[in-house]
């Protein structure tokens, strides 16, 4: 039996090439579905606040994220009354590079 150590990115343990983006874009959508959530907006209505179609949004609430960038997912948080902020540091060995979500 082989031992495997995983990292912190479970996406990144299991293969993905685009784990650190698509971290992200997890991150960012769940932050989304739980705004949805909480304000108890259908799909349509949030389709309308977002600026995107309701098929897209569908995509975000089922965690389908493939085709939706970063960029889209930021501008529908602040279409839901978000503020997001990006913060580019140098980094350290107790903190490497990557990229990194906390919403």
């Amino acid at each position: 039996m082989t031992s495997h150590t995983g990292t912190a990115n479970v996406l990144y343990d299991l293969g993905f090439e685009d784990a650190a983006d698509l971290s992200a874009k997890v991150q960012l959508a769940v932050k989304i579905n739980d705004l949805i959530d909480r304000r108890g907006l259908t799909q349509v209505e949030t389709s309308a606040l977002t600026g995107m179609s309701q098929p897209k949004v569908s995509q975000i609430r089922r965690y389908k994220l493939l085709n939706i960038s970063l960029e889209r997912l930021m501008l529908a948080l602040v279409s839901l009354d978000q503020r997001v902020e990006i913060r580019v540091r140098h980094a350290r060995r107790s903190d490497p590079a990557g990229i990194s979500v906390i919403a």
